[in-house]
């Protein structure tokens, strides 16, 4: 992940459908804030939606945590990081795939994520639970779409 963090601006649990709603409304606000124009807006809460549902559904909870960062004095971004201590994804190359889903979803969770942000990183250790971090930048073109 590049850029330089300004420091944890928020930490929100992820235990309830309740608590995906106030992740939905912190991340646009902070996206607001840093300058984030409306299509943009609406990846990020799109992706972090998706990631917090994810926490929730697959990791049994866990908690989102968001930070301000900056590459020199003109790109402004917001980094989201998902943190659960459920049973970890076993195959990651599968579970980026679109179409799969170890549930009754459509299996774009992860992949859709990815392609909506500029950074994206997983980490994820069967029975250790799993851990992805997404960096969105303000006035940034997104990132190429990988080929499958």
């Amino acid at each position: 992940m590049s850029g330089t963090a300004a420091g944890v601006e928020a930490r929100l649990p992820i235990r309830s459908d309740l608590d995906l709603v106030w992740v939905r409304q912190h991340v646009r606000q902070a996206a607001a804030a840093l300058g984030f124009g409306l299509v943009e807006q609406t990846k990020l809460v799109t992706a972090a939606s998706e990631l917090a549902r994810n926490t929730l559904v697959y990791g049994g909870g866990g908690e989102m945590e968001a930070e301000r960062v900056s590459e020199g004095r003109s790109a402004q971004g917001l980094r989201l990081t998902f943190r659960d201590r459920g049973p970890g994804i076993a195959d990651l190359e599968q579970a980026l795939r679109d179409g799969y889903t170890s549930g009754d979803g459509l299996g774009m969770g992860l992949g859709g994520a990815r392609r909506l942000v500029h950074e994206f990183a997983i980490d994820s250790t069967p029975g250790a639970g799993t851990t992805v971090t997404v960096t969105s930048w303000s006035a940034r073109p997104p990132r190429q779409r990988e080929e499958a």
